[in-house]
């Protein structure tokens, strides 16, 4: 039920997103008078579709194959290879007969919309529920550091002050890309001296291979215990377990063998006090394989416990968050436009950022994902403000992507509109089919890249 719930909400935000695109072409198009033949959310391959009707010229229709949509336009080399047509003589109302202006804005239609599209969603949401944030200067305990973070110089205590040199007012700001693209400067306040440490540009393959509370996370002190390591019915078998026929249990933890409850106070390990819950981690994980002696406790009284840690230096145990210092803030309808707008641009950024690093290999092309890892963000339960959130960021992301200067995106029909307009005649048609070919054999070697990224991930490699 949960991968149902999780491929739902991927192919609704996908779909939204897909008709919304082509629908940018397509008016873009219609606009110029030329005439748009069909018009699919996914693909029709192979002559295969779900349904499909005509109206005003035009084939509407659902393919069978939800890998993205397609306008087809008359008089254009696109994914069709529709060598037939183009060896007829031109129409007045084809593609190809049009000025080189037109064409271009025909071909930047889908990309417009979602730009667009994208800075909507995030305008509307924050209008519509504002904004919260961990007020940072309230972390009187400072930050807990993981193993990325003590790499770079960080530690448990640590007071982060600024980001290049820019009051940090947000938490969340530690965790973004300001910092994990790398080459940020923090400034950090240690007792009572001031120091500065500077995030390595190679970051975010460390981070990507584990968990962001494994570089910088707020600082907890130890209470009650919230959660203790007991069998979860939401860790049973995955997709990949079902298909390969695979054996999987729900992890039982040796704290919840050993007797520990939701509700204690742990306060010593191996007789050594602890006060956050960074310190016992610490202390647990370096006695991975072995056992300690817990203290701590329950409704007034003093328990102790023997449990063993595991090799990979935890015994199942997770803190009640104190609560955090949170502010919210509201904003009316015009002041949420230009958060919307820098949301949108920042989500545009990040991307390009992220692909330039991964050119230059030091960001490491494992971090692209397929459809299978887009549905595990969206997650098993529904939540309106988080679906909506990343349709937004995907939005942007697929108008970064179909930008790329890639045969067969948009971004390559661009750019040689582009070189038409500057030699002041069109490239070839046999330049322009062998093109789509090159890329579309590109398009489908990264789409088998990123599922076997995903694939393998759910191997745990």
């Amino acid at each position: 039920m949960n991968g149902l719930i999780m491929a739902g909400q991927l192919l609704l935000g996908l779909s939204i997103l897909v008709i919304l695109h082509e629908l940018g072409h397509f008016l873009a198009a219609r606009a110029f008078g030329i005439k748009v033949e069909k018009f699919y959310l996914f693909f029709d391959a192979w002559g295969f579709k779900l349904f499909s009707f005509k109206r005003g010229g035009v084939e509407y229709g659902v393919g069978w194959l939800p890998l993205g949509g397609y306008v087809k336009i008359a008089g254009m080399i696109d994914e069709s290879m529709d060598t037939e047509q183009m060896a007829q003589p031109a129409q007045p109302w084809e593609f190809r007969s049009k000025p080189a202006w037109q064409r271009l804005i025909v071909m930047l239609g889908g990309i417009i919309v979602n730009v667009i599209v994208g800075i909507v969603i995030f305008w509307m949401l924050t209008f519509s529920y504002g904004q919260d944030y961990i007020i940072n200067n309230k972390l009187n305990d400072g930050i807990a550091v993981g193993n990325i973070g003590k790499e770079i110089g960080l530690k448990n205590g640590d007071r982060v002050l600024a980001i290049n040199g820019v009051k940090l007012i947000k938490f969340g700001d530690l965790i973004s890309s300001k910092v994990l693209f790398g080459d940020a400067q923090l400034t950090v306040l240690r007792g009572d001296k001031t120091l500065y440490v500077t995030v390595p540009d190679n970051v975010l393959n460390k981070i990507s291979k584990n968990e962001k509370d494994n570089f910088i996370s707020p600082r907890y002190r130890m209470q009650s215990l919230k959660t203790v390591g007991a069998p979860d019915e939401n860790s049973g078998p995955s997709f990949f377990d079902k298909l390969f026929n695979r054996k999987v249990e729900a992890p039982v933890y040796p704290a919840y063998t050993a007797g520990i409850k939701p509700g204690d106070s742990i306060i010593s390990v191996n007789n050594k006090a602890v006060t956050f819950f960074d310190e016992f981690k610490d202390e647990v994980s370096r006695n991975a394989g072995r056992k300690v002696e817990i203290k701590a406790i329950r409704k007034g009284q003093l328990m102790n416990f023997s449990v063993p840690v595991t090799a990979e230096g935890v015994i199942g145990v997770g803190p009640k968050m104190a609560a955090l210092p949170i502010a919210h803030v509201d904003y009316s309808f015009f002041e949420s436009l230009p958060i919307g707008l820098n949301m949108a641009w920042s989500t545009f950024a990040d991307n390009a950022k992220g692909i330039g690093k991964m050119l230059t290999g030091k960001v490491s092309a494992r971090n692209i994902s397929s459809p299978i890892g887009i549905a595990k963000v969206y997650g098993s339960t529904f939540d309106w403000i988080k679906f909506w959130t990343l349709t937004g960021l995907i939005s942007m992301a697929l108008a970064f992507m179909n930008l790329l200067p890639i045969p067969g995106l948009d971004g390559g029909h661009v750019v040689f509109l582009l070189i038409e307009m500057i030699q002041r005649k069109p490239v070839s048609e046999k330049v322009l089919e062998r093109a789509q070919i090159v890329g579309f054999v590109i398009l489908i070697s990264l789409m088998v890249f990123a599922f076997g990224n995903d694939i393998l991930k759910s191997f745990g490699k």
